[in-house]
């Protein structure tokens, strides 16, 4: 299974004063705990509601950039971000740039981005997870919009079984098992689910089984291939909910957070140098369903397993040239 860090997001609202740690792309290990700077004095709203797509336009009559060496920063272990960064290298490239993708912790991600050592960013979560980054660089880079407003943490059964919230586990907890798969002790989403949604729903007739993402993510094809009822935590976006028949249970009490946004963000002056490339980057813009698609192809064991990032692409936006087409004609804006 392909082994990813998680992002501690936890909205400051519902966690309170908890400053919960998360396994972030500042972190080494495959999935392991890590610590982050998301708290609950980071918060800037002002980041926190945006349209995916927004201040999209038809890039098919701009004229060509006269400079063509890109290179996208992807933050080592977070999927989201390699795919991002490898659907535009594939765009890019077919119109005739050459591009680079250099995988970063954040730390150094961001200040080779306003170093100029890299051109583009485009996994940078708003309003919380990623705030210190931009309170501290924000005049040294430019926002070119988000790309997607579903990140969070979730508690996920499969299709087919009857809970419908989180809640549900406490009165339903047999059908499942009376089990929650959870993943690495020091995550951000297991610290969530242990301080937050375990007492606000009531659910000490759980055993939360605490292990890895590679085990839970195991018992969770498992249960797929058995037909078999499970519940785990998990989070979006994630390559899971394409590869299986999962659905977020409800969050009525807000106890695993709110939805975070996703944003791209570019070196100061790029935007002047590649304005062709800069609008692609404002047009991206990503559904649940389409994005899973695209990280389940790149990602999932039993398809390219995080290998042959560029190949698992190129599949996708052949089988996606709709897509394509619409990032590049600015139709994507609100999908």
């Amino acid at each position: 299974m392909v082994q990813r860090k998680i992002i501690a997001v936890a909205s400051a609202l519902a966690i309170g004063a908890l400053a919960l740690s998360g396994c972030g792309a500042t972190n080494s290990g495959n999935g392991e705990p890590g610590g982050t700077d998301a708290g609950s004095d980071n918060v800037n709203t002002k980041w926190a509601n945006c349209t995916p797509g927004e201040g999209s336009k038809d890039t098919t009559a701009m004229k060509a950039d006269g400079k063509k060496d890109i290179t996208i920063g992807a933050f080592n272990g977070w999927d989201e971000s390699f795919a991002t960064a490898g659907i535009m290298k594939n765009v890019l490239e077919k119109d005739g740039y050459k591009v680079t993708i250099k995988g970063f912790d954040a730390g150094p991600g961001y200040a080779g981005l306003v170093a100029g050592d890299i051109d583009l960013l485009t996994d940078t979560w708003l309003p919380i997870t990623h705030a210190d980054y931009v309170k501290r660089y924000g005049d040294k880079m430019k926002s070119l919009g988000c790309w997607y407003d579903n990140a969070k943490l979730t508690i996920v059964v499969n299709k087919d079984s009857k809970a419908k919230t989180i809640g549900d586990l406490k009165s339903i907890g047999d059908e499942y098992g009376n089990t929650l798969y959870g993943i690495e002790a020091g995550a951000g989403l297991t610290k969530v689910t242990q301080q937050s949604a375990i007492p606000k729903y009531g659910l000490n007739n759980l055993s939360f089984k605490i292990s890895s993402t590679p085990a839970m993510l195991s018992q969770l094809k498992k249960a797929a291939d058995a037909k078999r009822d499970i519940a785990v935590t998990l989070w979006r976006p994630h390559w899971a909910y394409g590869a299986f028949p999962i659905r977020d249970l409800k969050d009525p009490k807000k106890a695993m957070g709110d939805a975070e946004v996703i944003y791209s963000f570019a070196r100061s002056g790029f935007e002047q140098d590649f304005p062709k490339a800069a609008q692609l980057m404002r047009n991206m813009a990503f559904d649940d369903k389409t994005l899973s698609d695209l990280e389940d192809i790149m990602f999932s064991a039993d398809k390219y397993g995080g290998k042959n990032q560029e190949k698992a692409v190129a599949e996708w936006t052949s089988r996606n040239e709709d897509w394509v087409d619409k990032l590049k004609t600015g139709k994507l804006a609100g999908k």
